[in-house]
């Protein structure tokens, strides 16, 4: 018997396994593609929403974030949707076009604000979508807020209501802001690994925690002075709108444990006493109070939601002329980036789109980025140096963060106007060069080798530093401080001496730039977008948001909004699945405590130069 009569049963044997499993492979992504086919049909066939009926309820059901763009592109949208991973983001834009609509719809009879899946924002966000709520009222329009549980950020926003209604076994959540980092240098120290942290500017604390143990004395001082205002302005915000005494928030905290004491625990008896909420009453109740002042659909409150709404809002014209609004939100990385992040590139082409179209006027650069990569930062704000030189007046606002590189960007531009709580400043710039020749040495692996220069070997992060690589580094760090500082001081008419006195690195609230010359007005989008139309002249132009074009799937998908998403995730559960344990949820949360700071260091260290130098603050909206 020949060897191939023996192998043949064999070989058919896997020929048809893998037949098999190729015929699974294929069956299984056609699936795929064809659950996503059914979902787009449900959502096109399905009928787009009514126009409401009269007494309706809007419904501002926040969900996650409030953000100046939804991060990512619809397909990741989708594709997170159909497995239950539904982006929980909503845009800001979006709650004030609605709330501006609803004012002056008289079919809305009132709104109901739901902050149970907020997720937050900073202040300046916050005051936005506050005013928001005040001008409906004037419209004679109730806000009735109702919550089992007022996170800070929420509570902010509900106190802007007509009504706060809290759940009996509900609480509000007032503890203050602040920020705890953790510090690496003993660990660091153990694994055998140095990081050189090459900086200029007192203040600029990014790369402490890979240096120390503790904070700096200067990065205390820095950050006392930035969240007590910000917490001040939090403090006084809500005790106007509920017409509380000045100093009753203080108080209460200071006294929580007696206070909580008294009334034996009942956290929603307590909001009720201090007069934080106007109501207990359970879900049921609250139901009953919103028919009193809407309307029933076949046992249902007649509601329509806060993003359904903004989309049958009008849309700004396409004739006449214009004033585009750039959005740069999200670090600053080089090249091109999808939405949620500023790429140098990408945002760059997006003010060069709004230079050469010829309808739009002037430009407004709405900036809510910590910063990130100097040479990205450079390349938006020539852009926006260009954009002015054609003629067309530059007008930035500043929202929850615009610093470092988010104050670079904003340096060419006719006027800067920020919230009085935006975070803005850190004009400072650093980079780092980790080595690890300590956990080399712990491993016994040495390293050797020729090299035509030292400059070759300069930085090898398997040795140890050779000292004139740090010079050299540090002299490019002093050489972007310098234009920075000089970019700044000619932008904003100080001395460059003058200039860096309020500079090395420190972050300030608007209000307390404003107070040292680093910002010219205080204010919101809509005020810079009036600056904008006053500076370019105009009368009453629309309003128009600059985007990257997107493909025609693209625009389907973002046409269809959540439904497609909302479609096809029933028929995905089993494809996918998920831990969601206690213990992996608390595990998840214990991880997500430094990603933000171990992600961008490790977006540094894989940068086109690992000693590339870098705006960045690290700061973000409490």
């Amino acid at each position: 018997m020949s060897f191939s009569s023996i192998a043949s049963p064999f070989v058919a044997f896997f020929k048809g396994i893998w037949w098999f499993l190729d015929l699974c492979r294929r069956a299984f992504f056609n699936l795929i593609i064809l659950l996503v086919l059914i979902a787009i049909a449900v959502a096109l066939f399905t009928s787009s929403p009514d126009k409401p009926k009269d007494k309706t309820t809007l419904v501002l059901n926040l969900q996650g974030r409030l953000v100046e763009e939804v991060a990512g592109s619809p397909r990741e949208h989708l594709l997170a949707g159909a497995q239950g991973e539904m982006v929980h983001q909503t845009r800001l834009r979006d709650v004030l076009a609605a709330l501006k609509e609803a004012c002056k719809d008289p079919n809305i009879s009132q709104a109901v604000l739901d902050v149970s899946e907020f997720e937050g924002a900073g202040m300046a966000q916050l005051r936005e979508v506050g005013t928001a709520l005040t001008q409906f009222k004037a419209c004679n329009k109730p806000v009735l807020s109702y919550g089992e549980h007022y996170s800070q950020a929420g509570y902010y926003l509900a106190s802007h209501a007509s009504e706060v209604h809290l759940h009996p076994m509900g609480m509000v959540e007032l503890s203050g802001f602040g920020r705890m980092r953790n510090y690496y240098k003993d660990t660091l120290d153990r694994l055998g690994i140095t990081v050189h942290l090459l900086r200029v500017g007192t203040f600029k604390s990014f790369g402490e925690p890979y240096i120390a143990n503790a904070p700096s004395k200067a990065a205390l001082e820095a950050d006392a002075f930035l969240y007590d205002a910000l917490w001040a302005d939090y403090m006084s915000g809500v005790e106007s709108q509920r017409k509380l005494p000045a100093g009753s928030i203080t108080k209460l905290i200071n006294t929580l444990p007696e206070a909580l004491k008294a009334t034996g625990g009942d956290g929603a008896k307590l909001a009720l006493d201090t007069k934080l909420v106007d109501s207990v009453m359970t879900r049921d109740q609250f139901r009953d109070k919103v028919i009193k002042g809407g309307a029933l659909d076949e046992k249902k409150v007649r509601q329509v939601n806060v993003i359904d709404y903004a989309r049958q809002a009008p849309q700004p014209s396409t004739i006449g002329p214009a004033v585009g609004v750039v959005v740069a939100e999200g670090e600053i990385v080089d090249g091109f980036a999808n939405p949620g992040t500023v790429g140098g590139d990408s945002t760059a082409r997006l003010i060069r789109q709004a230079r050469e179209d010829e309808r739009i006027k002037a430009v407004v650069l709405r900036v809510n980025s910590p910063g990130g990569s100097a040479l990205a930062s450079e390349i938006v704000r020539r852009e926006l140096e260009v954009t002015r030189t054609a003629g067309k007046p530059v007008v930035i606002s500043m929202g929850d963060v615009a610093a470092s590189g988010g104050y670079w960007i904003s340096m060419s531009s006719d006027r800067v106007l920020a919230d009085k709580g935006t975070i803005t400043g850190s004009i400072g710039v650093f980079g780092m060069l980790p080595t690890a020749e300590g956990l080399m040495d712990k491993l016994s692996i040495r390293t050797g080798g020729y090299s035509t220069t030292w400059l070759a070997g300069g930085y090898d992060p398997r040795r140890a530093l050779d000292p004139r690589m740090a010079e050299v580094v540090q002299a490019g760090i002093n050489d972007i401080y310098t234009r920075f500082i000089g970019q700044a001081a000619a932008a904003r008419k100080m001395k460059p001496e003058e200039l860096d006195a309020v500079a090395q690195g420190r972050v300030w609230t608007g209000q307390q730039a404003k107070e040292r010359g680093l910002v010219d007005e205080l204010g919101g989008l809509q005020d810079a977008i009036t600056a904008a139309t006053s500076l370019a002249k105009l009368d009453k132009p629309a309003v128009v948001y600059v985007e990257p074009e997107r493909s025609r799937f693209d625009r389907l998908l973002a046409s269809l909004g959540d439904q497609a998403a909302v479609s096809i995730a029933p028929l995905f559960q089993g494809l996918v699945s998920s831990n969601t344990s206690p213990l992996h949820n608390a595990a998840a949360w214990a991880v997500r405590q430094d990603q933000g700071e171990l992600a961008l260091a490790r977006k540094l260290l894989e940068g086109r130069q690992p000693y590339a130098a870098a705006v960045h603050c690290l700061c973000m909206a409490p």
